[in-house]
C-alpha cells in the first residue's frame, strides 16, 4: 500500500545549470577525446588545464576543476573510465563520449544517461551506496518516473517539479518499488480533489536542500527531451512518444547494475564496487541506438500538429548533415532570391558529391561589384536542447572539417564560410564563420588533425600470420 508520507531523501551528484551543461558537454568530449588515453595522472592535469578556457576566470581553482573533471564528467556522465583504481591506470574515453562526438546528438547522450540511472549507484562514495542499499531502494527512477508521468497525461493531470519530488523521488515506496506508478497518481489525484498540497520539507533545511536533487534530476530528462518543463509544471514530449514508452515499460524492472553483489566492509570489495560501477555506466545502454533525436522533436507540439508535420528519420550523423544542409540551402536560397531573383538558381545544394570540401555553392549576394561571386559553404549540424549564447565569454564549441574541407577553405579564402547549425527546442540558430582559414592564421580558432594517413608496401611488412592456426 502507498505510503505519500514515507519520505526519504536519495540524492545524485550535484551537477551545473542545465545551460551550463549542454554548453559544456561538447567541451568535455573534446577534452578527453584529446588526451586520452593516458595516465590517470596526466589525464587529471590536462583535463584541468584545458578545461580553464571553458570557464571565467573565479571559476578556474582547481577544487571547481576537479569537480567538472571527476563529478560531473567522470561520474555523473560517464564520459570515461580508468583502467584501473591504482594511481598508474590508464584512462580511456567511453563509449558514450565517443558517440556524441561521432552523432553531435545531445539529447541521445542525455537519453542514454538516464536510461542507466538507477539507485543504488557507484556515482558518490561506497558507503553512500550502501546505505541505500540497507534501505532496500532498487529503482531506475527515469523509468518510473516516465510511467507516472505517462499516467498523468492519460489522466489529464499535469504534475509539477513539487509533486514530481514529494510523490516519486522523495518517496520510500516508490524508491523500493513497493508502489506502483498507478497509485502513485490514485493518491496525487486525491489530493488534487482535497486540494491538499504536499512538498518535500526536511526540518531545519532550506527549501534548496530539498529540492536541488529533485530539480536537476528532472532538468536531466529535458536535456534528454523526453520531458517539457513549463516554469514548475512538466509533461511528456509527444514528439518523444515512442522513447518515452521504452522507458516506460521498464518502470518495474531490476537495475542493470547490482550494488549488493559487491562487499561493502573490504577496502578492496569498495574499489571492486567503484571501479566496476565507472566501467558499467561508461559503456552505452543495448538501446542506444534508438535514442537519435528528431529534428521534429526538439519544437513541442501538440499531438494533432505532430502529425501534420513532416516526419524525419535522423538517426546518424549522415542524416543529421542532410537536414543540416537542406535548411541552410533553403536559406541561401530565399536571401539569394531577395537579392536579386535571377541569381537564385545559382544556389546549388551539392552535399551528395564527395570530396568538394563544401555542401552548398551559393552567391555573395550583397551590393557591390562581388554580388555575383561564388560562395562556398560547408554545413556542420548538431542538436541541443538549449540554444547557444553568442554573448557568452566562456561559450565553445567544436567540429570536425575533413582534409578536403579544410583544403577548399585554404583555396576559396574569404568565399568559403562554415555553418554552425544548431536545432534545438528555440528553433534553428546558425553561427556563420568566414575564412576559416584566416580566422586559423590568426588565432581565432583551433584545428588539430586528428588521423593520419599511413601508405605501405611490401618492403614494410616484418611477417604474415598463420592463421590456419587452431582451425
Amino acid at each position: 500500500m502507498y505510503n505519500h508520507a514515507n519520505q526519504y531523501r536519495c540524492t545524485i551528484i550535484r551537477g551545473k545549470s542545465q545551460k551550463e551543461i549542454d554548453d559544456l558537454l561538447p567541451a568535455y568530449a573534446l577534452i578527453i577525446s584529446d588526451i586520452c588515453p593516458c595516465v590517470k595522472e596526466k589525464f587529471e592535469e590536462q583535463f584541468n588545464e584545458r578545461l580553464k578556457k571553458y570557464l571565467p576566470a573565479d571559476k578556474q581553482v582547481k577544487k571547481t576543476l576537479d569537480n567538472h573533471r571527476t563529478e560531473i564528467a567522470g561520474k555523473l556522465f560517464g564520459m570515461y573510465f580508468a583502467s584501473s583504481q591504482d594511481d598508474d591506470a590508464i584512462v580511456y574515453p567511453s563509449e558514450r563520449t565517443l558517440k556524441f562526438l561521432e552523432d553531435n546528438d545531445q539529447p541521445a547522450f542525455f537519453k542514454d544517461v538516464c536510461y542507466k540511472m538507477q539507485f543504488p549507484n557507484g556515482m558518490s562514495k561506497p558507503a553512500n551506496a550502501y546505505e541505500v542499499i540497507c534501505n532496500n531502494v532498487s529503482i531506475r527512477q527515469y523509468c518510473y518516473l516516465l510511467k507516472v508521468l505517462l499516467l498523468a497525461k492519460y489522466a489529464n493531470i499535469t504534475l509539477t517539479k513539487s509533486d514530481i519530488g514529494y510523490y516519486v523521488l522523495n518517496n520510500l515506496d516508490v524508491l523500493q518499488r513497493k508502489a506502483t506508478p498507478a497509485e502513485v497518481i490514485e493518491q496525487i489525484d486525491k489530493d488534487r480533489k482535497n486540494r491538499i498540497e504536499r512538498k518535500v520539507h526536511t526540518d531545519g533545511k532550506a527549501s534548496s536542500y530539498d529540492v536541488q536533487h529533485i530539480n536537476e534530476q528532472i532538468n536531466y530528462l529535458e536535456l534528454a527531451n523526453l520531458v517539457i518543463i513549463d516554469d514548475k509544471d512538466v509533461s511528456i514530449n509527444p514528439n518523444e512518444m515512442e522513447t518515452v514508452q521504452m522507458f516506460a515499460d521498464e518502470y518495474n524492472s531490476d537495475p542493470m547494475f547490482d550494488c549488493s553483489a559487491y562487499n561493502f566492509d573490504t577496502v578492496e570489495g569498495r574499489k571492486l564496487f567503484s571501479q566496476k560501477w565507472n566501467e558499467y555506466f561508461s559503456t552505452l545502454s543495448n538501446v542506444s541506438d534508438k535514442f537519435a533525436t528528431s529534428i521534429q522533436a526538439l519544437s513541442p507540439t501538440t499531438e494533432d500538429k505532430k502529425e501534420d508535420k513532416k516526419k524525419s528519420t535522423t538517426g546518424n550523423k549522415v542524416e543529421l548533415g542532410d537536414e543540416g544542409e537542406e535548411f541552410i540551402f533553403e536559406y541561401e536560397k530565399k536571401r539569394v532570391s531577395a537579392f536579386n531573383a535571377r541569381l537564385a538558381s545559382k544556389v546549388i545544394a551539392l552535399g551528395k558529391q564527395k570530396g568538394l570540401g563544401y555542401d552548398i555553392q551559393s552567391v555573395v549576394a550583397e551590393p557591390g561589384d562581388k554580388a555575383e561571386y561564388v560562395k562556398y559553404i560547408e554545413v556542420k549540424s548538431t542538436k541541443r536542447v538549449t540554444a547557444p549564447d553568442i554573448d557568452s565569454t566562456t561559450w565553445y564549441d567544436t567540429l570536425n572539417i575533413t582534409r578536403n574541407e579544410f583544403v577548399a577553405a585554404q583555396q576559396h579564402g574569404d568565399y568559403y564560410a562554415v555553418y554552425r547549425v544548431y536545432f534545438t527546442r528555440d528553433g534553428v540558430t546558425v553561427f556563420v564563420m568566414n575564412n576559416i582559414k584566416k580566422k586559423y592564421e590568426d588565432g581565432k580558432v583551433e584545428i588539430t588533425p586528428l588521423t593520419y594517413r599511413v601508405d605501405f608496401s611490401s618492403k614494410a611488412v616484418d611477417s604474415v600470420l598463420d592463421t590456419s592456426i587452431g582451425g
